[in-house]
């Protein structure tokens, strides 16, 4: 994935997504996940592939004393870097899965559209685990598996090009899955709702909050949007860290 995301065509096409032209007022899921976002004043934060940086920003903003922002692509980073720079961020090349995350050190731990880009959730659920203070709070969106399930992750139309449904197949099947993302192939891994939230809950984690994101109605006017209320394209959940972790 993060070879896509530094090929200079498919970056540029991403470059032209409103979300990525205009930050968190353009991302549909921006009004759900907003308030699940625990007071970040005084606190470390850590953003797990953090992209153009606009949720470091955020934290900033918000009166955070220090954020890291990592992310695999080196043309992510340059452009974090150049759009949403602050003194209490540091934004760093690294690959979520590698990066040696420091025990007992942040209060926050955020992931935005990156999870479903990993094939095993639960090593790096134990790693934001050990990472996070006692009552830290890990607050991540992923694609719901009703999405990643559904074949080529598209609708299915009429002969008039009118979106009829939502395919979905092989649900029960986790693992790899190969869509057509901003004109290029690109993997992704499909995992179950069990398989998301139980590791959590094993790991020593108490979820807190589960939404699936909807968008609002001043966006209904978006070409498109309407049909987005059909099926759950996001799921957010938001855990704190309690007790001892388990094996």
């Amino acid at each position: 994935m993060n070879d896509i995301y530094d090929d200079g065509q498919f970056f540029q096409a991403y470059a032209q997504m409103p979300r990525s032209r205009e930050g968190l007022k353009a991302a549909g899921e921006w009004y759900r996940l907003q308030p699940l976002f625990p007071d970040v004043r005084g606190k470390q934060v850590l953003d797990l592939g953090c992209g153009y940086g606009w949720h470091c920003k955020y934290a900033a903003q918000m009166g955070a004393a220090r954020i890291v922002g990592i992310d695999g692509s080196r043309k992510m980073i340059e452009t974090a870097r150049q759009r949403n720079p602050d003194e209490k961020i540091q934004y760093l090349v690294q690959d979520l899965e590698t990066y040696e995350y420091p025990e007992n050190t942040y209060d926050l731990v955020i992931s935005n559209l990156v999870l479903h880009y990993i094939e095993h959730l639960e090593p790096i659920y134990r790693k934001v685990y050990g990472s996070l203070k006692e009552g830290g709070v890990f607050l991540f969106n992923i694609e719901h598996p009703v999405f990643t399930a559904g074949i080529n992750q598209d609708w299915v139309y009429d002969d008039g090009g009118r979106v009829l449904y939502w395919p979905v197949d092989r649900y029960y099947e986790p693992g790899k899955r190969e869509t057509l993302f901003l004109g290029e192939q690109v993997v992704k891994y499909h995992h179950t709702l069990t398989q998301i939230l139980n590791p959590l809950i094993r790991i020593g984690f108490q979820i807190q909050a589960v939404e699936e994101a909807e968008p609002s109605q001043e966006m209904m006017d978006v070409p498109g949007m309407k049909d987005e209320m059909r099926r759950p394209m996001m799921l957010l959940v938001r855990a704190v860290k309690q007790g001892e972790q388990t094996v």
